[in-house]
């Protein structure tokens, strides 16, 4: 098991906010600065129009900083699977997680079934996993009918019981359900706040420890050191008024998350 950040912990920092934003390869040295083992390149586009010598450097960086690389994207299209694939197997990543739905493809369990059954042979002869991450979009029943009729064993789950709060699903039912099959943890901690006027509430994000997570629940249920699962830090940071405070406000809790994880 590893610990390490995601993309996800540089919202804010990477996005076109930032005065400057912060590189691939600054937040994979500073992964390793906090400690962390792994960074998992999730959901950023701009990493498929990297050329092969980029995609080299990048992984030159993290192996000279001994920070594994992972990947994750959304889709579960053959050819779209498969360039990941490819972009994967430069960057020696041994993990992809992807989303059943895209904004244009919403494929039924049947459909989704015969996709990843027409791209899973490829990541199984090439040692890598795929983990398809619980969500509000879908639910967790159909979410394991895909895995479970998949049958492969480098298709799994990647849990992240925030998401499917969404849904009405409780996250210790979605814990309990899904953890015979996961195979990447996407931690973050999340609370209700009441939105202005009490009309309502907000869903946001917040420093492990300090909200709704059962998080000792959930590593009980899956034993991620037992099965060598790694741990991702992901933040729901809301816009703060300023990149400034939201910059800094971001750089705390994925300091404090990290130290979460590594002391636990």
């Amino acid at each position: 098991m590893a610990v390490g950040l995601s993309t996800y912990a540089y919202f804010w920092r990477l996005s076109e906010a930032a005065p400057t934003p912060v590189t691939l390869a600054e937040a994979v040295a500073e992964t390793r600065e906090l400690g962390g083992d792994v960074f998992q390149i999730c959901d950023h586009p701009p990493v498929e129009g990297l050329s092969p010598g980029q995609l080299t450097e990048l992984r030159r960086v993290a192996d000279d900083l001994g920070v594994r690389l992972e990947l994750g994207t959304r889709g579960v299209r053959p050819e779209h699977l498969l360039r990941y694939l490819d972009i994967a197997e430069a960057l020696g990543a041994t993990f992809v997680r992807s989303m059943l739905n895209t904004a244009d493809h919403r494929p039924t369990v049947e459909e989704a079934v015969a996709a990843l059954g027409s791209a899973l042979p490829a990541f199984e002869e090439r040692g890598v996993t795929l983990g398809l991450e619980t969500y509000e979009q879908v639910s967790t029943t159909d979410l394991l009918r895909v895995v479970n009729a998949v049958n492969n064993p480098r298709l799994g789950v990647c849990l992240d019981p925030a998401n499917s709060v969404a849904r009405l699903e409780q996250p210790t039912d979605v814990v309990d359900r899904t953890a015979d099959r996961v195979v990447n943890i996407h931690v973050k901690d999340f609370t209700f706040t009441r939105s202005p006027g009490w009309v309502g509430f907000s869903l946001t994000g917040c420093p492990l420890g300090t909200g709704l997570l059962d998080y000792h629940h959930m590593i009980g249920r899956v034993r991620p050191a037992e099965k060598n699962i790694n741990q991702i830090v992901e933040h729901w940071l809301p816009w703060q008024g300023t990149f400034e405070e939201t910059a800094r406000l971001e750089d705390q809790w994925t300091r404090h998350n990290i130290e979460f994880l590594r002391s636990e």
